[in-house]
């Protein structure tokens, strides 16, 4: 982003932070299949698990360009990776009771994720800010191809929760876990670039930055935001309500990120 290095880098943190997040999800989501007795389901989350496993390797591509530009990130990606495989990670447990309740503690804690991963991949698409100020266009399309697709699929992880579990109390516990980490990782990461950025001196990164820019439209509206925390913990809440199925289709249809990641599926 032209003259903005605090946007640039707070959205730079998301090419780092989501895919260590999607690598956990696909080791996750694989141990559970057995549990899935509907098979359209199982179709679907089979389907999200080559979705993430895509996004994470796309986003990986930007590491090596960071580090071109004199911006090493394997402090902070350290600390993800900690986060997600030790933390999150798979425990020494007995089987029965204890595994499978630490097995449906981390489905819960994605569901919550995907409900963010779907309002950012909402926000980006509708974010015309980006583009009237100049955006850099192809790690713009990067950031759009794979919010469309977290709209495309942003029922999975909430109706394999419910179908395995359900339970509104995990839901609402894991809720808290969910949005503590990505607020705490995501303004880590942004506080980081910004320090090690070569190019600039004594940058630093605040909320009062992320509000500002917010309300310019150049990052999420921290009211936004906040509002979507009481429609997660809705007892009516459904992720079909977050987004428009048809906006994300449309976009993959044209986007180069999509039409390149679909040509290296095949």
């Amino acid at each position: 982003m032209p003259g903005d290095p605090f946007t640039t880098h707070t959205i730079n943190v998301l090419h780092l932070l989501l895919p260590a997040g999607e690598r956990w999800f696909v080791h996750v989501y694989k141990q559970v299949l057995p549990l899935i007795r509907d098979e359209r389901l199982r179709e679907d989350v089979i389907g999200f698990i080559g979705q993430e496993a895509m996004h994470s390797q796309a986003h990986d591509e930007v590491l090596p360009h960071l580090r071109e530009l004199g911006l090493d990130p394997t402090p902070y990606t350290a600390q993800v990776d900690w986060f997600f495989e030790k933390l999150l990670g798979d425990r020494t447990l007995p089987p029965g009771r204890a595994r499978k309740w630490w097995l449906l503690e981390r489905v819960a804690i994605i569901a919550a994720i995907e409900h963010y991963t779907a309002f950012l991949g909402n926000w980006v698409l509708n974010a015309e800010e980006l583009d009237r100020r100049g955006a850099d266009p192809t790690m713009l399309d990067l950031l759009r191809w794979h919010g469309a697709e977290e709209v495309e699929h942003r029922s999975v992880a909430f109706d394999l929760f419910m179908h395995v579990d359900g339970s509104y109390r995990r839901r609402a516990r894991t809720w808290a876990t969910a949005f503590a980490a990505l607020m705490f990782l995501w303004q880590r990461g942004a506080r980081f670039f910004m320090a090690n950025d070569p190019t600039l001196v004594d940058a630093h990164a605040s909320f009062k930055d992320f509000y500002v820019a917010g309300r310019r439209g150049t990052l999420p509206a921290t009211g936004d935001m906040l509002r979507s925390i009481p429609r997660y913990l809705s007892r009516a809440y459904h992720p079909s309500q977050e987004g428009s199925t048809e906006q994300a289709v449309a976009y993959l249809a044209s986007s180069p990120a999509a039409l390149a990641a679909e040509k290296r599926a095949e």
